[in-house]
């Protein structure tokens, strides 16, 4: 049994998030670790709000609120959303425990003890309006690098190039509009990523290998850049304190640890709050010398926070000198965009989750998104396709061949598995065909290839509709009964194996058709031995039709939506 670790890029607490942050991390992180416990794996799935830095400030004073309050708020709202699509975590945390803020302290003293923190006096962006220094999304203007507007002071949405506020063109507060801004000294703690670069790039060349072409190029552009020393400190009140000796540190009494230092960092410090909770061992999975030599961790996120997790925590971790458990797959994806624009909390553009599960039910989205994720290149929603999607995949598909068989034995066989009659050439050429796309789906599952994934499961469901349509069942009992229960008895363990594989993307779904059929959930995941898997349903069994599973979205409904939300309508699907 394997044990794997999986963490998704913690969400910010600046509102609900959109589908472009579920397709991002959340979603495949919860697909991918659904499918390792089916598997029988010992999983760790971790995720949690990041609760630190200039969003969740800016955010709580739009909402009327102190940050601490606002941030509790959003933790649990984003629990909530992230449970009603399904989202498995083993545990949702904080980064504002004080689980991550030991662990802040200590890898900030351990990295100053071995040379990689200095003081630096800085130049930094002053508000004589606000009376106060401007830390990164405090301060907005022109990229300088591809020119878009507004760009913020830590990042551009555009390009995904990291700044700093005072590389900005023509830079405003985002507090009050004001132009009216000079640069001040102030005196920060800097990390010195240029003396890990070789050591970074040594462990990039071994160890990124695995990565999907996207996280390896966003990696090797950094290091091929040069990485550049950055201030882990700022001019804020909510944050981790900064220390020296575990005392406030002389002249940085009013400042705070970077959010890019301490959230990276949250995925140990949850750890740890997971294991206070379970009364679980927190360093067995993330101390190489404490039994987490034998862990598999894999991170998903989008492409624009892959610098921070392939080059600035690898340097925090292996800077430390200390043996620590590093990242295996780097799982990135590119955008999922909305009508020619981003998907944007900030900015309020797309559909969010709390809008999605009004629309439709958490597993449509699912599929969706999964069938849909921007794995290789960034992709485009639109309602249409959406609509397609439910429609012709799940509702036509999947729903339809499972609907049609268990309502075909509850009117010819009284709702039991029936008996009698042999496999015969038809069941011979479903049993290899099926073999080999269960190998498929699970190879594909395995390397985390999401799109490749729902394209294999798809294949399998179509297999069952073909089988279906070719044994006819409804023939074949008028002459020969026996033949008729070969049939209905495979096509009833087609089902149970489409349930058993389509868990990790579908999981409701899922669940009400084992119900059906009265097996356990969740699954465990199949051999490739068709011929077993087959053959788990006993003669006699009770089974019951189960209530339409996908409901069918009318082009009314992509009409209103469309009016509602925005988007292009396109030919109705």
């Amino acid at each position: 049994m394997a044990r794997i670790l999986i963490t998704s890029a913690l969400p910010g607490v600046n509102g609900v998030k959109h589908l472009g942050n579920v397709v991002g991390s959340l979603l495949p992180a919860d697909v991918y670790a659904r499918f390792e416990r089916a598997r029988g794996n010992e999983v760790l799935s971790l995720c949690g709000t990041d609760d630190h830095g200039t969003p969740a400030e800016l955010a709580a004073t739009e909402a009327g609120l102190d940050v601490f309050t606002y941030c509790q708020q959003q933790h649990r709202i984003q629990y909530d959303m992230g449970i009603g699509f399904g989202l498995s975590w083993d545990f949702w945390g904080r980064t504002s425990a004080p689980q991550t803020g030991e662990l802040v302290h200590h890898f900030a003293a351990v990295l100053e003890q071995n040379g990689l923190i200095e003081e630096r006096l800085d130049q930094m962006i002053y508000s004589l309006t606000d009376k106060r220094f401007l830390p990164d999304r405090y301060v907005e203007g022109t990229c300088p690098v591809c020119g878009f507007r507004p760009a913020r002071g830590d990042q551009c949405d555009n390009c995904g190039s990291l700044l700093d506020p005072v590389e900005l063109i023509d830079p405003y507060s985002v507090i009050s509009g004001s132009t009216d801004l000079e640069m001040r000294e102030t005196r920060h703690l800097y990390q010195l990523h240029s003396k890990m670069q070789d050591r970074i790039r040594a462990w990039t060349d071994k160890e990124a290998a695995e990565w999907p072409p996207l996280a390896r190029a966003i990696a090797y552009k950094h290091l091929d850049e040069g990485l550049i020393d950055r201030g882990i400190t700022r001019d804020l009140a909510w944050g981790f304190p900064v220390l020296k000796d575990g005392l406030p540190r002389p002249g940085f009494e009013d400042k705070v640890y970077y959010v890019w230092f301490d959230d990276v960092i949250g995925y140990i410090g949850i750890t740890r709050e997971w294991a206070d909770a379970e009364g679980a061992d927190w360093e067995r999975w993330w101390r190489l010398d404490k039994g987490a030599a034998d862990v598999r961790y894999v991170q998903f996120m989008g492409k624009d926070n892959v610098p921070f997790h392939s080059a600035y925590f690898p340097s925090t971790i292996l800077g430390s000198g200390e043996p620590w458990k590093m990242v295996d797959l780097l799982k990135a994806f590119n955008w999922l965009n909305w009508y020619g624009g981003k998907f944007s909390t900030s900015q309020k553009r797309g559909v969010f989750m709390d809008q999605a599960l009004d629309l439709a039910p958490a597993d449509a989205w699912r599929w969706y998104l999964t069938a849909n994720s921007p794995e290789g290149s960034d992709t485009s929603f639109t309602w249409e396709q959406f609509q397609s999607a439910v429609n012709r995949d799940l509702a036509d598909v999947l729903g339809n061949f499972v609907n049609r068989i268990l309502k075909f034995c509850e009117t010819r066989f009284d709702s039991q598995v029936p008996a009698g009659g042999e496999a015969g050439p038809i069941e011979q050429r479903l049993y290899a065909e099926v073999s080999a796309r269960l190998g498929e789906l699970t190879e594909q599952m395995q390397a985390v290839e999401l799109r490749k994934s729902t394209q294999a499961l798809r294949a399998l469901w179509v297999l069952g509709n073909e089988y279906l349509q070719e044994a006819a069942p409804w023939t074949a009992i008028k002459t020969d009964p026996e033949r008729a229960a070969v049939v209905v008895r495979t096509a009833l363990n087609l089902v149970d194996l489409f349930a058993r594989v389509s868990a990790p993307v579908i999981p409701f779904a899922a669940e009400k058709i084992a119900e059906a059929l009265g097996q356990a959930y969740p699954p465990t995941w199949p051999s490739t031995d068709a011929v077993l898997e087959l053959a788990r349903l006993e003669p006699g069994r009770p089974v019951r039709t189960p209530e339409v599973l996908f409901k069918k979205i009318e082009d009314e409904q992509i009409a209103e939506w469309t009016v509602r939300f925005g988007g292009a309508p396109e030919t109705a699907a």
